[in-house]
């Protein structure tokens, strides 16, 4: 006992991130043993082009933030590998630490304070990457639409499910845009985030000091809101993300194609682009390690309603996930933990020095 008392909390946050990573694999103990079986009948040859693509998509999601901070001058060239390498730890930070997203933005505003990027600036490159995001993903899902239904195999419930899916991705846009558009409202939504947190820590955890400072909610919004009249004024900033959107997304259903390909199973891509889009909200609805569980019996359900084969839909489904999991959880993490380490004992070394690039 008197041991555990002198662990730092570095070492604390090491050992509750492998013990995350443990209950993980115990949680998908099942669809690891069908992904196996699985192996034993795939080509993989054409599986392995999996790790390339998914390469190519971590590098775009990572330049979907930094290309729109490049052209704001708020951070200098970044080579490819640094991003793909903040991509994979973000990623591996909302599977092992789920919370709907919100772990893993806190921790890139963590990253990029790095490079010297505010935490309000930072916040706002990601908003640009999940407006930019939204409607590269709501341009691909009409577009699908109509290449399901030219295709003849057209189900009312797949229309269904993508026009609300469409709706629902512009309805969240728009209420951010209400937001941040408004110093007065950024104001009112600091002051009721600060007293509801700050409220919910005395009651709860019996904490007399406040969690938050109001002050500092509120520079922090200013920030975001400083950057959105920018952007407003500047509109070309948003071609790079988008273009790196595009590229993000199709990175990211195309190892899904090859996946279904290497079982030799024919899947139409319109198809695995609706059942993706469905599955990713349901991923960030259902506080799960990835949306584990909940993801994989959206892409099934909607691919099996699609017209795919449901016996194909699991496998090409499952063993993709299990790939993608256990690549992000054993690369994220080493990297996670490097970057722990790294910064945790240099955090004095100035944000502009080129190592640290």
């Amino acid at each position: 006992m008197k041991y555990l008392k002198h662990l730092s909390f570095r070492t604390w946050l090491s050992l509750v991130t492998l013990l995350l990573i443990a209950l993980i694999l115990f949680a998908s103990r099942h669809e690891l043993v069908h992904a196996w079986q699985l192996l034993q009948q795939v080509n993989i040859w054409l599986l392995l082009l999996v790790f390339p693509v998914a390469a190519i998509g971590y590098l775009a999601s990572g330049e979907m933030i930094f290309s729109y901070l490049r052209q704001k001058g708020l951070v200098r060239n970044v080579s490819p590998f640094a991003l793909m390498r903040l991509s994979l730890e973000l990623n591996f930070v909302n599977h092992a630490f789920p919370s709907g997203g919100v772990s893993g933005a806190s921790y890139v505003n963590w990253r990029l304070h790095k490079y010297g990027v505010s935490n309000g600036r930072s916040t706002m490159a990601q908003i640009v990457r999940y407006i930019v995001g939204f409607a590269v993903i709501v341009l691909f899902l009409m577009i699908s639409v109509v290449v399901v239904t030219i295709d003849g195999n057209v189900n009312r419930w797949i229309i269904l499910m993508s026009s609300g899916l469409v709706t629902c991705f512009t309805v969240i846009t728009l209420l951010a845009l209400y937001l941040i558009s408004s110093p007065r409202r950024l104001r009112r939504t600091a002051t009721a985030l600060t007293n509801g947190i700050n409220s919910m820590a005395r009651r709860i955890f019996r904490r007399s000091q406040p969690v938050l400072d109001e002050v500092a909610v509120q520079k922090y919004f200013i920030d975001v809101h400083t950057d959105f009249l920018e952007l407003r004024r500047d509109k070309k900033l948003l071609w790079q993300p988008f273009v790196w959107g595009v590229i993000f997304t199709i990175a990211d259903i195309l190892p899904f194609w090859v996946t279904f390909q290497s079982l030799g199973v024919s899947v139409n891509p319109a198809s695995i682009f609706i059942a993706y889009g469905i599955a990713t909200i349901m991923a960030v609805v259902v506080v799960t390690p990835g949306g584990a569980g909940a993801y994989e019996a959206a892409m099934v359900g909607v691919l099996t309603i699609s017209g795919v084969n449901q016996g194909h839909a699991i496998a090409g489904t499952v063993l993709y996930r299990v790939i993608a999991i256990l690549a992000t959880l054993v690369f994220g993490y080493v990297f996670y933990q490097l970057t722990i380490l790294r910064y945790g004992k240099n955090t004095k070394r100035s944000a502009t020095d080129p190592k640290r690039q």
